[in-house]
């Protein structure tokens, strides 16, 4: 029913996940789902939501046993046009914003039983695999930050005069340029091997975490650096390089933040010297 229309472009999903009280600590989700004959009642609200305005359906976890904490959690679908769901405008964003968020709103809002995506209990466990493949999609993204200002920076060393030659004869310009290329590079092998991996059906989530934490520091580093090499000029809105640094801040927040990554992969390192 919704698949193909997803497919064809008809319209878009969503993920609704993060809340106002539970962002990093997903397990601390706060909507509630409370089943009525044969239908769910939703009450509560998401935030940060991508896509959210260009969305035809939406997939929400909901608490549906407060008893047993995230294993209590559930996920559903929700389609836009569901009584009791309505959408409020994001907050005006520092970056990224040519992409679009918002906030859902459930207020008895009613879906049928057989919305339920999967057994009841196993929607954190969902949004938990969901997110490993998303990791490698913000390192990706991270990536094509940081690749972008890195070229940016080298054509703009190369252009601009000073010092009676240019920027790029300057060895502190160019000891930052290669910096920036290393950096750059070893992003884009930690997020192919991450794919790879995730291609092949075998288990990637750490390599995901590592991917997503290393490129999304990197694009911040390689956009600020760029700042750097353009001057006063990197500071102003008449070149990207100052949007490239924005926009890459995101990307060590969504997915996960860069401290949840580090949790992630500090539990691999102990759970595989446990195993030596």
């Amino acid at each position: 029913m919704y698949i193909p229309k997803l497919i064809s472009g008809e319209y878009m999903g969503a993920y609704g996940l993060t809340e106002p009280g539970a962002g990093s600590d997903s397990g601390g989700t706060l909507t509630t789902a409370d089943l009525d004959g044969d239908e769910y009642v939703l009450n509560g609200r998401k935030c940060f939501i991508t896509n959210a305005h260009h969305a035809g359906v939406f997939i929400a976890t909901a608490v549906t046993d407060k008893s047993l904490g995230s294993k209590g959690i559930s996920a559903f679908v929700v389609p836009r046009d569901t009584p009791g769901f309505t959408l409020e405008p994001g907050e005006v964003k520092l970056g990224m914003r040519g992409s679009d968020w918002a906030s859902l709103v459930f207020q008895d809002a009613r879906i049928p039983k057989d919305h339920l995506l999967g057994p009841e209990g196993e929607g954190f466990k969902t949004f938990m695999k969901t997110l490993e493949g998303g990791r490698i999609s913000i390192g990706a993204l991270s990536l094509g930050i940081a690749a972008g200002a890195f070229d940016c920076a080298t054509k703009y060393a190369m252009e601009r005069e000073a010092f009676g030659g240019t920027l790029s004869d300057q060895q502190a310009v160019q000891f930052k340029l290669a910096d920036m290329r290393v950096k750059v590079e070893a992003a884009r092998h930690l997020c192919y091997h991450a794919a790879r991996l995730k291609d092949t059906g075998a288990s990637y989530g750490t390599e995901a975490a590592i991917a997503k934490l290393y490129a999304s520091e990197v694009a911040m580093q390689v956009s600020y650096d760029a700042i750097q090499i353009y001057g006063g000029y990197g500071y102003s809105r008449e070149y990207p390089v100052e949007r490239m640094w924005r926009d890459a801040k995101l990307c060590t927040i969504g997915e996960g933040t860069s401290e949840i990554q580090r949790i992630i992969i500090g539990r691999a390192v102990l759970k595989a010297a446990k195993s030596l």
